[in-house]
């Protein structure tokens, strides 16, 4: 969840986020690792899974054998390494491309300001510690960057098709690879997962802990909890709408087992049995045939011990306060306070910055429209293969169905469509990720239905349903490519159900950079002056601070200075020296002695231009629609610093003007 804290957003952009799926009971028999050559493998062990547990690659698979299987379980791995790869491709070309947006750019300054006093606390309102954590060592072994900030978002989110080898036991082979290529490509994950938040972060980690536990059942080996465990504990370090997802986890196992339930009640059998056999099934698998019952709960204690032990560990590294997490660590007396820090005292601030609802006070409906039009432009390709695959595998057209994985993930993507509207505080694109990451479950399954039914067709020489299938299939991939190229480092307006409001336009790019120049050039006074000014129509002040050095530490100056955002991240990475006018300020004594680099409002700009002499006016976007900025920058600096540079920013912006 997270508001954004100025006057356009709260001091986060909003979101609580949807949530994934447990795995129930598990299949197969007691049979180890595939990467046991005394076994037989999982998937011919599968055959003997006992009652109510999926199989979700028996049906339909052509492995008979030791040899077969292992064959098929290597096309199934080249098949998502391969999406894999495109994926980080997409991730990664040109990640610095696209100017930061307004919420990349609050995290992002705090980052820097981090990473220079070595001080930072949790704030619930900019979420989890793990991106200014992980972001400040990178920027420790590389130069900072847009790239650079980015890097640990587009990383996870390439290497997030690989969640899909976990459910190996639960989807066949083209169902797998389907699932790789749904994450790889599908333009919402693709942009927000070049976007420095925390949505992809979240899903991606929480999705991959599922996954350890599906993992865990299917293999029969607990050691999967530890894993399972990590991730989670990550998730929780990304945004606190990790929560959302564990319960999503307990609400869909919860219906699960309600079905469970309905099914052995119509086949005359008592719950007693069917808890006894669902107990049973768990140790027999995941403890060992015939272990004692004290045996059993050692091993179980042991590993919730260990686990809890390891969700600890992580949990007070990326939330405890620095410097006292370093302080504690070389006096061991101090550690009890850190680790309270580190969790009640993170949980407190959580609640109190989310628990009174105030953030999530706005109707219902226009979000839940905006989030549907949002999957609508974004992800039409998972909706209708969703629909597909959900009807084909409830109804049993692509094997025995129902599988559980695939109604647990249905009732996750509806859970979070008709969640997030409530939870989230601004009306943002990025919410959408939290559909179509479990709503890519059944669209893999509508998928592989289609390509499987292609095979079918070409067996049977039906060049009529092979030429459908082929076009459905090119058509919906067409789209996602085309989506991507339209939505790569966009900022224009006409992409606004995918892109959020507050992003500016490209241009505006080149212009700071510019004023970075002319920043390191000027060896007297402020650098770069912002002109106060209230809205028209409002007593609110935007670009004033009155104390400048009020931001060296969180929390920030107000309202005034965020709606700076992104410029801050910039100038502090230019270590300009920044100050700002008031709004009621005199403009002739106010700009008497302006800097090299005057910033103002568009709706300010004739008064600023009368003030000034010698500057050259670049006039951006800031935001997709309905407001403007205007950089001066000196004539005698832009000359000094690059004049070719200069040039082409002029006649990049339609309107420079000497003032």
């Amino acid at each position: 969840m997270s508001p954004d804290e100025g006057p356009y957003e709260t001091d986060g952009a909003p979101d609580p986020d949807g949530a994934s799926d447990p795995p129930t009971d598990p299949p197969s028999s007691g049979t180890d690792d595939r990467n046991s050559p005394e076994e037989p493998s999982e998937r011919t062990a599968r055959d003997d899974a006992p009652e109510g547990v999926p199989n979700g690659r028996a049906a339909g698979t052509a492995s008979d054998g030791r040899v077969a299987g292992w064959l098929s379980d290597r096309r199934a791995l080249v098949g998502i390494v391969a999406f894999t790869v495109v994926a980080l491709a997409l991730r990664l070309v040109a990640l610095g491309g696209r100017i930061f947006h307004w919420d990349e750019g609050r995290v992002g300054y705090w980052i820097l300001r981090y990473h220079e006093t070595g001080v930072h606390t949790y704030r619930p309102i900019v979420h989890g510690p793990f991106l200014p954590i992980v972001n400040d060592w990178l920027f420790a072994l590389v130069p900072v960057s847009d790239f650079a900030a980015r890097f640990p978002v587009a990383l996870v989110g390439g290497l997030f098709p690989l969640a899909a080898w976990l459910f190996r036991e639960r989807l066949r082979d083209t169902e797998l690879i389907a699932l790789a290529a749904v994450l790889a490509l599908n333009p919402l994950v693709v942009y927000y997962s070049r976007f420095m938040r925390n949505d992809v972060l979240v899903a991606a980690f929480s999705v991959v802990a599922l996954g350890f536990v599906v993992r865990g059942f299917d293999a029969g080996r607990l050691r999967y909890a530890f894993p399972a465990t990590a991730s989670l504990a990550l998730a929780f370090t990304t945004k606190a709408n990790a929560l959302l997802y564990v319960l999503c986890f307990l609400g869909a196992g919860a219906l699960l087992a309600d079905h469970r339930l309905l099914g052995a009640r119509a086949r005359g059998e008592s719950a007693r049995a069917v808890f006894g056999g669902w107990w049973a099934s768990i140790r027999n698998r995941l403890l060992g045939h015939g272990s004692s019952a004290q045996a059993s709960l050692a091993r179980l204690f042991g590993t919730a011990l260990g686990s809890a032990a390891l969700f600890l560990v992580v949990t007070v590294f990326f939330y405890a306060p620095r410097p006292e997490l370093w302080g504690a660590l070389a006096n061991p007396a101090q550690l009890p306070g850190v680790v309270d820090a580190g969790t009640v005292g993170a949980a407190e601030k959580l609640f109190e910055t989310w628990g009174g609802g105030s953030h999530q006070d706005h109707p219902y409906l226009p979000y839940l429209l905006d989030l549907a039009e949002t999957l609508v432009y974004g992800a039409p390709a998972v909706i209708a293969f969703g629909l597909v695959g959900v009807a084909v595998d409830r109804y049993g057209f692509a094997g025995d169905g129902p599988r559980e994985i695939v109604t647990f993930a249905t009732y996750w993507a509806i859970a979070s469509l008709f969640g997030y509207p409530i939870a989230t505080d601004i009306q943002a694109p990025w919410a959408a990720i939290h559909v179509v990451v479990p709503l890519a479950v059944p669209a893999a399954v509508g998928v592989g239905f289609v390509v499987d039914s292609a095979r079918e067709a070409l067996a049977a020489r039906d060049a009529v349903s092979v030429g459908l299938a082929a076009l459905v299939v090119l058509a919906a991939l067409s789209g996602a490519l085309a989506a991507n190229a339209a939505y790569f480092n966009s900022t224009d307006e006409a992409d606004k159900q995918v892109l959020q409001w507050a992003q500016p336009e490209n241009s505006l790019k080149p212009t700071i950079e510019v004023v970075g120049e002319v920043s390191a050039a000027n060896e007297d006074g402020a650098d770069v002056l912002f002109v106060g000014t209230r809205p028209p129509g409002s007593d609110g002040e935007v670009f004033y601070v009155r104390n400048e050095s009020s931001l060296s530490t969180a929390p920030p100056g107000g309202p005034a200075w965020h709606d700076r955002l992104p410029l801050p991240w910039y100038l502090e990475r230019y270590d300009a020296n920044v100050t700002s006018s008031a709004p009621d300020a005199d403009l002739d004594e106010a700009l008497a002695d302006a800097p090299p680099v005057v910033i103002a409002k568009d709706y300010d700009r004739n008064a600023v231009s009368r003030q000034l002499t010698g500057y050259t006016a670049f006039e951006h976007k800031f935001r997709l629609w309905n407001d403007g900025v205007v950089v001066f920058v000196e004539n005698e600096q832009l000359e000094r610093v690059a004049p070719g540079e200069v040039s082409e920013t002029s006649a990049e912006n339609e309107q420079p003007q000497s003032a």
